[in-house]
Formats: structure tokens, C-alpha cells, sequence
């Protein structure tokens, strides 16, 4: 009886709080330490202080030059001189200019940037603070309706239901996780590159608290059951997706101004992604939420136009934008091609408009406008074969710096998904293909390669590069190791069985052979998609921990400092006092 799904998975929900009370004890011990190790720290500087009182001149001058040999340090320069060595005949090879062993190598910390107003700063934290909530909460309850593959009676709850929490997990990792970091990179990225501030800091807390009272409602809404059930990703009902439509409206007009008040000649292709993805966002929420569009067929086409548009002209375009500024960014050099990323643009606006109906291949819409969006999905070629390229030559003469860094590895991966996942898009467009993936796990899969492999690494990239420069407290590089390889392997342990197992699930229904057997055959495949999963889902928490480590501040005691200015203190209270 142990060994049954359900008693397996009730045994691990189990240990699961169990685990958490145990590290959250551990965390509130260490935290209680750190508390009286302060305290003894800062009576023993009181006592120091006390000590100091004590002595004479001569013995406070010399113990101030005994405390300035003690600081000295040798630059390790002495005998090499001021210059960088220099080989021009190229003799020499292998040379490290720090002899030393690490258990882990070392990366370059993020350089301080001047000129950030502090109340944007302050903005930007908290889009990234609120997006990391709702990445952890949307991709636990993804957790959890993983699980009930594995395990469908878990739970007898309504509000926990399949029905309900799968919704929920994809609309806080759409509207709360990835639309929030996005906009807030994009609320650096923007004026930064406009050379100006910001046009209204106080639009930009409406636009933060508009979209986050969006999801926390809609969440609520949706596991008591109150749903707009009109498609896939508009579960929302029209009020509270007004909401975030409000956001994005306030939002376009603070970039718009910014943009049309910006002190260079020339607008980067960062602004013409960001702005034309807002532009689009607004658009496709009008376009699905429109009642007079919402019968019969309509109401099928406008779903695959607005749920593709949503990723694609939304998610995938403003994160594009986003990377023609940071990629460049971490790797101190300028953009490959400015003229690729123009085509880019244009041809992504151009084609990826056509292709939502590829969704419904042989289905009853009419045969000629499934041709237009397969015609369409096989244009994507130009916008994802010269986004990439632009991308892979600007890494040219500096793929070395990968080494040393700890955000590239997010864009390379991101680089990576965004070739291969895009163009496994176009490749199940075609109606033989099609007719094999759809309906299938297959098409899970590949939309955990775009949304996750693409979005969520380059917005991950994104934050590691910006929030250390916002704070100047860069994460423990362990942990940041931690969370890439974890949500890599994680991702590959999820799609790859679902890919393999949706191709054998499709060939099984082509043969006519009955569906409770293709629902058998897949039950090893989700177990794979659970543990994948569960690595991603670890991963959140991992990076939620790095979060913390570059937002809260990091204080410890100094005794000779604060013992110092003790003692300064009470001689001027002597002073004043006399």
C-alpha cells in the first residue's frame, strides 16, 4: 500500500512543511545569532572604549600607528611596475595573473554606475520584489498541479482543483512574474537609454499597484470559480483584467514622454521593442475582451490571436528589447548590427500577427486562413534567425568573458531557446506535423521552452546585471550557480520526456489505438515532468534567496570603529559640558 502514487505524494506533502518549518528554524536561529553576536560585538567596543579612556596621548598615538601597520598591504606590484604586461611577439601563453585555488571560480562583480535617482531605484526593487513573489507563488501552485499527475486524488478540495490552479499558475507567472520584471527592467532600460529621468516616477507606482491588485484578485477569482472562460490566458473576468490593462495604458504614456523628451538624436532599438510591445499589449487585450467578437468561430479565432500575440508581441518583444540593452551591457561592447535588429522588429511585426491560427489546423475555420498562419509561422524564420545572429556576433572576440561572469550564462541560455524554440514553433505550424503534436504534451513542452527558457532566463540575466548596480550588494555566486543549473537541468528534465512522450501519444491516436492507453503510456513521462519541475520549483526559491541577499542591507559591527566613535562622542560631551 506505501508504494502507491497517492500515499507517496500524500507522505511527501507532508514532509514538505516539515522541511520548510526546519529551514525556517534554521534561518531565525541564525538571525538570533547574528543578533547577539552584534550585542557582544558592541559591548566589547564599550569596553574597548572604556580601556581607551585609560590611557595617554602617547599611548593613543601609538596604538593609531600600530593599527595603521596592521592595515598595510603590500599591492603585490612592487617589483612588476605600473604597466600591463605586454607580449607582442606572442611567446608567452597560460598565464594567470592570480595564483590562487578556489573551490569555486570566481566572477566579476557588477560595476557601480553613477547617476541612478534613487526614488527610480526604489521603483525598479519593487516591480523585481513583487515579480520574484509571484514567480515563487505561481510556479508552487505549478508544483502542486504537477503532482496531481502523478497523484489525481491528492486532495478533495474545490478551490484546489486541476480545473482552477492551472489557470491560476499560468496567469500569476504571466501577468505577475514575467509582466512585472519585465516592466521593471524596462523602467531602466528606458530612460537610461533616452539620456533623461524617467517622465513620472508617481505613474510608475499606479502602473505596480494596478498589475499586482490584478493578479491578487484574479487569483482569488479563479479558485473560487469565477472565470471568464473564454480561452486560454484571458481567464481573468473583464474587470480585473481592466486593471492591468489600465496599467499598461499609464505605462505606454510614461514611455512615450520619456521617449519623446530623450536628449539623443537617434531612438534605440531598445525603446522601439518596449514601446511596441506595450502598443501591442493594449491592443490584443481589447481585441479578447470585446464581447461583439465572442461568437462561435470569432470567438475561436480572436483566442488564438490574442494567446499567441501575448506571448509573442507581448512577453517575447519586450524582452527582446530588453536584451538589445543588457547584453550588451554585460559584455562592454556595442550591439553586433543595428540594422538586424530593425529587421528583426519589422519582420516579427509582420509575420508573427498571421500565425494565431495555426493553433486550430484542421479544425473549422476556414482552410485558407489556417494557410495564412502556417504561411506566417514559416516567415518567423527572418525575425529569430537575425535576432540570433545579432546576437551570437556581439558575444564575437568576447566569448572569454563567460567565465567571469554569472549573468552571460543566462543570456547564452536564453539565446539558445530563443533559436530552438522559436523555430520548433514554426515547425509545428505545418498541418503534418500538426496533426501528430497537437492536443498533446508536445505542445507543454514547447511552451515551457519560450515562456521559460527564453523569457524567464533573459529576465533572470536582467536582474542579476541591474539589481547589484541598484544596490551594491551583489548575490552569494554560489547560490546564483545554484539557481542556473538547477532551472537548466530542470527545464530539460520537463520538456524533453514531454516531448518525446507527446510524439508517441500522437502516433498512437494516428493508429486508432484507444486513448486510455496513450494515457498510460504517458504516466512515466509526467513523473519526469514532476521531478523536472520540482528542480525549477527549487530553483525559484533559490533565486527568491538571492533576491533577498541583493535588496536587504548587510550590517555588522565594527569594534574599533564604534569603539572609536565612543569615545569621540563622550570626549565632546566633556567639551560641551565644560
Amino acid at each position: 500500500m506505501i508504494g502507491l502514487p497517492g500515499i507517496l505524494i500524500t507522505i511527501t506533502l507532508l514532509i514538505v512543511p516539515v522541511v520548510a518549518a526546519l529551514f525556517l528554524l534554521v534561518v531565525k536561529a541564525n538571525a538570533l545569532f547574528k543578533r547577539i553576536q552584534n550585542r557582544k560585538d558592541t559591548e566589547e567596543a564599550t569596553r574597548f572604549a572604556d580601556y581607551l579612556k585609560t590611557l595617554n596621548v602617547e599611548q593613543l598615538e601609538a596604538l593609531q600607528n600600530d593599527k595603521l601597520h596592521q592595515e598595510y598591504h603590500l599591492n603585490n606590484r612592487e617589483l612588476s611596475g605600473p604597466f600591463a604586461p605586454e607580449d607582442s611577439k606572442g611567446l608567452l601563453s597560460s598565464i594567470n595573473e592570480q595564483a590562487n585555488i578556489r573551490f569555486i571560480e570566481a566572477k566579476r562583480k557588477a560595476i557601480v554606475r553613477p547617476g541612478i535617482d534613487p526614488a527610480l531605484s526604489r521603483l525598479i526593487l519593487w516591480f523585481l520584489g513583487t515579480a520574484t513573489f509571484w514567480l515563487v507563488f505561481g510556479t508552487s501552485v505549478g508544483e502542486y498541479v504537477g503532482i496531481k499527475f502523478v497523484a489525481p486524488d491528492v486532495d478533495q478540495v474545490s478551490w484546489l482543483s486541476f480545473g482552477r490552479l492551472r489557470p491560476v499558475h499560468t496567469n500569476a507567472v504571466f501577468w505577475g512574474w514575467s509582466s512585472l520584471a519585465m516592466l521593471g527592467l524596462g523602467y531602466y532600460v528606458v530612460p537610461r537609454v533616452s539620456n533623461i529621468q524617467i517622465h513620472s516616477l508617481k505613474s510608475g507606482w499606479w502602473t505596480l499597484i494596478l498589475i499586482n491588485a490584478s493578479v491578487v484578485l484574479g487569483t482569488i477569482a479563479l479558485m473560487a470559480g469565477i472565470n471568464n472562460g473564454g480561452g486560454e490566458y484571458r481567464e481573468y473576468i473583464w474587470p480585473i483584467q481592466l486593471l492591468f490593462g489600465i496599467g499598461l495604458v499609464i505605462t505606454l504614456i510614461n514611455f512615450l514622454r520619456t521617449v519623446a523628451n530623450r536628449k539623443t538624436t537617434e531612438i534605440y532599438v531598445s525603446n522601439w521593442y518596449i514601446v511596441a510591445a506595450v502598443m501591442f499589449a493594449i491592443v490584443i487585450s481589447i481585441v479578447a475582451y470585446v464581447p461583439n467578437f465572442q461568437n462561435g468561430l470569432g470567438e475561436t479565432i480572436i483566442q488564438g490571436y490574442y494567446m499567441h500575440q501575448g506571448v509573442g508581441m507581448w512577453f517575447m518583444l519586450f524582452t527582446l528589447g530588453l536584451v538589445y540593452y543588457y547584453l550588451p551591457q554585460q559584455l562592454n561592447k556595442p550591439i553586433y548590427s543595428y540594422s538586424l535588429g530593425i529587421l528583426a522588429f519589422w519582420s516579427q511585426i509582420f509575420f508573427y500577427t498571421l500565425i494565431g491560427t495555426h493553433h486550430f489546423v484542421f479544425s473549422a475555420i476556414p482552410w485558407s486562413l489556417q494557410t495564412v498562419a502556417i504561411v506566417g509561422s514559416a516567415g518567423m524564420i527572418i525575425p529569430v534567425v537575425s535576432g540570433t545572429t545579432n546576437f551570437l556576433m556581439t558575444f564575437r572576440g568576447a566569448w572569454h568573458k563567460v567565465a567571469g561572469s554569472y549573468t552571460l550564462p543566462f543570456f547564452i541560455v536564453g539565446i539558445i531557446f530563443y533559436f530552438t524554440g522559436s523555430l520548433q514553433g514554426t515547425a509545428e505550424a505545418f498541418r503534418s506535423t500538426n496533426l501528430i503534436w497537437h492536443f498533446t504534451d508536445f505542445t507543454v513542452a514547447h511552451s515551457h521552452l519560450t515562456m521559460y527558457g527564453i523569457i524567464a532566463f533573459f529576465l533572470w540575466g536582467g536582474i542579476y546585471a541591474i539589481v547589484p548596480r541598484l544596490t551594491r550588494q551583489e548575490p552569494p555566486q554560489i547560490t546564483v550557480g545554484i539557481h542556473f543549473w538547477m532551472a537548466f537541468i530542470g527545464m530539460m528534465f520537463y520538456t524533453v520526456p514531454l516531448m518525446w512522450g507527446g510524439t508517441m501519444r500522437g502516433l498512437m491516436w494516428m493508429d486508432g489505438l484507444p486513448f486510455i492507453e496513450s494515457v498510460t503510456m504517458m504516466a512515466p513521462y509526467w513523473l519526469w515532468r514532476a521531478i523536472g519541475g520540482s528542480l525549477m520549483w527549487v530553483s525559484h526559491l533559490v533565486f527568491a534567496y538571492n533576491m533577498y541577499n541583493m535588496i536587504n542591507p548587510r550590517k555588522t559591527v565594527n569594534i574599533n570603529d564604534i569603539a572609536i566613535e565612543k569615545l569621540h562622542a563622550e570626549e565632546l560631551v566633556e567639551i560641551q559640558g565644560t
